[in-house]
């Protein structure tokens, strides 16, 4: 088992990067790159899901993950969803989505396509590093966990993907069950990959309430409080929830790592080093936060 956080010498020749939520935010994401130096011949990147969306260059983003091939990994998040539910016409286009340019650029469907392909969840068992968007909640084990993503992503892949995606928004069923089937069963596992920051005390996934910890329902928990992180030696590294701030010797003790600090809202782009443990940040732009993220 790893103990918390317990991480090998960094190699100076290789480095892995694991960045939060990137949203379209191309120019922060390249001076990113360069703050802590990117070498494309030996670094790798991890996304932790949603490169599009809000931000003013969705195409861009997709294009230089892309032509990262075996360099970077991605996981998807609920805008990348968003992106693909869209293209296949069974998600209408919101006033706020900004992906339009990769909806109506010639390689447009190709990346669409390309994005589909990313798995729902990265599991790394040497490094004990496991990436998803949103978290894993706490009825799932790592091993668990890791069925689940291939099993959704299994079902992305496949050729009558739309009806999934026609049928994937929703907040029921909030409850795990392995007695689920169907698309119960898939909207579920999306929704907690995807969607999820509380819990109810009995690990119901709770999707109304969006404050961070300390301002939220006294009924919610964050979901990674109420996982048994002792069990599981493999530490998480998620986004999705740019107001949420994790004490870092919190973050050590869950085997957790949290990287969405809200760059599309004015805050800034993260990366964590994996090798050790250090993190790299830039200001963003970014607008003005809605009240729903």
């Amino acid at each position: 088992m790893v103990g918390p956080f317990a991480l090998p010498e960094a190699d100076p020749e290789m480095a892995t990067y694991a960045i939060g939520d990137v949203q379209g935010c191309y120019s922060e994401l390249r001076s990113l790159l360069r703050e802590f130096g990117f070498d494309a011949r030996s670094d790798r990147l991890w996304f932790a899901g949603d490169l599009v969306n809000r931000g003013p260059s969705s195409l861009e983003v997709l294009r230089f993950v892309a032509d990262l091939g075996d360099r970077a990994r991605t996981v998807l998040g609920n805008h990348d969803l968003h992106l693909v539910a869209s293209a296949r016409g069974v998600r209408r286009l919101r006033d706020k989505d900004t992906f339009h340019d990769v909806l109506d650029a010639a390689d447009g469907e190709m990346l669409i396509d390309w994005l589909r392909d990313r798995p729902i969840l990265h599991h790394d068992p040497e490094r004990a590093f496991v990436m998803v968007h949103a978290g894993i909640p706490p009825a799932w084990t790592i091993d668990e966990a890791v069925i689940r993503g291939t099993e959704l992503s299994r079902a992305l892949r496949a050729p009558d993907h739309a009806r999934l995606l026609s049928n994937m928004y929703g907040n029921k069923p909030d409850r795990w069950r392995k007695s689920l089937t169907g698309f119960d069963r898939l909207r579920y596992i999306t929704n907690a990959f995807t969607r999820m920051r509380y819990c109810h005390g009995d690990g119901r996934l709770d999707f109304s309430e969006t404050r961070p910890p300390g301002d939220q329902d006294a009924s919610l928990t964050p979901w990674y409080m109420l996982r048994d992180s002792a069990t599981d030696g493999t530490r998480i590294v998620f986004g999705h929830w740019a107001t949420l701030q994790v004490r870092a010797a919190l973050a050590r003790t869950l085997h957790v790592r949290h990287l969405d600090t809200g760059c599309v809202w004015g805050g800034s782009l993260t990366a964590l080093r994996l090798e050790d443990d250090r993190e790299f940040s830039v200001h963003c732009k970014g607008g003005t936060p809605p009240s729903h993220r």
